[in-house]
């Protein structure tokens, strides 16, 4: 049975850490997030992060705006944000609306404020590379979850289920600089099972049920990213656990796994930010 990858546990440790840093500062770092529309998802993602912020010591303000807003007035909102020295560090939750080119509001993020990583400055530092200002929360918080449980990617053959530029596409370059040898799939990828049939770690990151036990070389890595409901309401994530975790040595759990290493990702690269001021 696999050893269970706890990221509400290291979540937890490294918070605390962080929280006992910031009380000693003068000066608290400050984390603004702008929300557009009323997504209910997104209200939530953005309620946790200001909870967390304010659970340990950070300043947190939420700028909200109505679905209808101007995409001028949103980037004059960034410019505005970008010229004020007490700001550390600024998120714009996605999705945006459609009238919104999501490349504008990104570009628009001062790169030593790009709390995300998501800046094209950061990412080209990224995949050039550098070390950009900070890296994405996600992948930064999965590579801190291996870490923690001393899984070391140098060598392996890592799997990534997902190319998206938040999860899948930086933590490719990320692995590789860590000197893993990485194959990245994705929903055109052929024969999907007799790729992660080979693989070390597997990150799926999908959001819809794509991973069975019968896919994996025993004794691999699993690292569930997606998180969806299935038809009866519940929460469940890419990976079928249940199979999964009679192969793996190692899987992490959803919810509880890669999810609170996410915010914990955005509270140190908030502190990192603040540090580098």
């Amino acid at each position: 049975m696999a050893e269970i990858l706890d990221g509400k546990k290291l979540r937890d440790k490294l918070l605390e850490n962080l929280k006992l840093k910031i009380d000693k500062l003068p000066t608290k770092p400050v984390l603004v997030v702008i929300l557009v529309g009323d997504n209910p998802a997104s209200k939530i993602y953005v309620n946790n992060k200001k909870k967390m912020a304010d659970k340990i010591g950070i300043i947190s303000e939420v700028i909200n705006y109505p679905s209808n807003v101007s995409e001028q007035e949103l980037l004059n909102k960034i410019e505005e944000l970008n010229n004020d020295a007490k700001i550390t560090a600024i998120l714009v939750q996605l999705p945006l609306p459609e009238h919104i080119s999501k490349e504008n509001v990104m570009n628009k993020i001062a790169p030593d404020k790009d709390v995300d990583g998501f800046t094209p400055y950061n990412f080209g530092k990224l995949f050039s590379g550098e070390t950009p200002t900070v890296y994405p929360c996600t992948p930064k918080g999965i590579l801190l979850l291996l870490d923690e449980y001393g899984i070391d990617p140098d060598g392996k053959h890592a799997v990534i289920i997902g190319r998206s530029n938040i999860v899948g596409r930086p933590l490719s370059q990320m692995l590789l600089n860590r000197n893993a040898t990485v194959t990245l799939c994705h929903s055109h990828t052929k024969n999907l099972s007799q790729i992660t049939k080979t693989a070390d770690i597997v990150v799926s990151a999908v959001g819809k049920n794509i991973i069975e036990g019968k896919m994996l070389k025993p004794g691999c890595v699993v690292v569930d990213v997606g998180i969806f409901k299935d038809i009866n309401g519940k929460t469940r994530g890419d990976v079928d656990f249940e199979s999964s975790s009679k192969i793996a040595s190692y899987i992490s759990p959803v919810p509880g796994g890669v999810g609170p290493m996410t915010i914990a990702s955005l509270m140190i690269n908030t502190m990192e930010l603040f540090e580098k001021k």
